[in-house]
């Protein structure tokens, strides 16, 4: 039996957010927002399995967020959040847990210590919420004017992970059929079921709205963490072709770059940079050239592996410095686009990514026109 079993739910379409992404799937410093919902509860000791609840739509998007975590097959979930938690709960019922933790995947920033206070909660009470008191005056509107002052004694700011037994959830939310309630602790009240209410925390936010995405990056800035730096270096050769791929950018050119993959000079660089940053090796020994698999491959998927290798170590970048080393050709025009495809592949902010390009005065194999090569700084906060 699973002991304690978490169902991290995203399975909404993210409308309110705007964009193109769905909320769950946009990055926050480099991390998809999923990502990190599900990592807080792989990492904690106490429990067992993690399971996504997710759009039916959504699937190469939850696919490339959840590369490499040890997770239980996702579940699509439904119309509302109501029916997507029951769908969740429902997969779980061949294996039934003794107790199950439903969370927000829009809520990132979950601290151990929520999760921990909501687990020790449900050793007295069937369910348990993390939750803050109101500390505002709150007031009754009515047509854009104060009605009146409403006591803000005992009322508190619901979170997740909620926590509950879970035969005792199973039976509240079928019984709750088709109602349209606001969150899980309203399931199991209106079957009888006591929930506790536990310390939840700040910045435990959740995601709806882009400013609420700053808020979370600058919460993410804030915490401090250990400073690295890594360098990459790297240099091909020029060969048939009318183009090479730099940094993620086809710049037009009488030649081609020798490789085993794309041969992306400055793609390259960065992902050996930020491999160093955690000293994981560098770009060959994850992606050997002998491998047919890497074979015209392109680049951005070796710089992706790394960034999601840094964020598994609780690592994000600050700063990301390309230099190209080339006579031809002119890489000036193609600059902004070279910064923006990589701030693109790593989810950052353009200003973290600057890109260059210095010639030698025809010293060297690059001075010869021989070859490009690249040197790339990674600087990064280890949380």
């Amino acid at each position: 039996m699973n002991e304690t079993v978490a169902l991290v739910v995203g399975a909404g379409e993210g409308r309110r957010f705007g964009g193109e992404v769905p909320k769950q799937y946009y990055p926050l410093s480099g991390v998809a927002v999923m990502r990190r919902s599900l990592l807080a509860f792989l990492e904690h000791p106490d429990v067992t399995a993690v399971r996504a609840v997710i759009h039916p739509g959504h699937g190469d998007l939850y696919d490339q967020a959840v590369d490499g975590l040890d997770l239980l097959p996702p579940v699509h979930g439904g119309v509302t959040r109501q029916q997507s938690v029951a769908l969740g709960l429902e997969s779980l019922a061949g294996e039934p847990p003794s107790r199950v933790l439903i969370h927000d995947a829009a809520r990132p920033l979950v601290a151990g210590g929520v999760i921990s206070r909501v687990l020790a909660a449900l050793d007295r009470s069937p369910g348990a919420i993390p939750a803050l008191p109101v500390a505002d005056t709150l007031k009754l509107g009515d047509g854009g004017t104060v009605a009146a002052t409403i006591d803000r004694q005992d009322l508190w700011r619901a979170q997740t992970p909620q926590g509950f037994r879970y035969g005792d959830i199973l039976a509240a939310h079928r019984q709750a059929g088709g109602d349209e309630l606001t969150d899980d602790a309203a399931v199991a009240e209106r079957a009888g079921l006591a929930v506790a209410i536990v310390d939840g925390a700040e910045d435990n936010i959740k995601v709806t709205t882009p400013g609420d995405l700053s808020r979370a990056e600058r919460l993410l800035s804030a915490g401090g963490g250990e400073i690295r730096t890594g360098m990459g270096l790297d240099a091909h050769r020029f060969g048939p072709g009318d183009h090479v791929m730099l940094c993620g950018v086809a710049v037009p050119h009488d030649r081609g770059l020798e490789g085993h993959s794309d041969a992306d000079v400055g793609l390259h660089a960065v992902t050996d940079a930020v491999l160093g940053t955690i000293a994981a090796g560098d770009i060959g020994s994850h992606f050997p050239p002998s491998d047919p698999n890497w074979k015209d491959a392109p680049s951005d998927v070796f710089l992706r592996r790394a960034g999601e290798l840094l964020a598994e170590r609780g690592g994000r970048i600050t700063n990301l410095d390309v230099t190209l080393v080339c006579e031809q050709p002119n890489i000036g025009p193609h600059r902004q686009a070279m910064a923006a495809r990589i701030a693109e592949i790593l989810g950052l902010a353009e200003g973290r990514v600057s890109v260059k390009a210095t010639t030698t005065d025809r010293l060297g194999f690059s001075g010869r026109g021989e070859g490009i090569a690249a040197q790339a700084v990674a600087t990064v906060v280890l949380g």
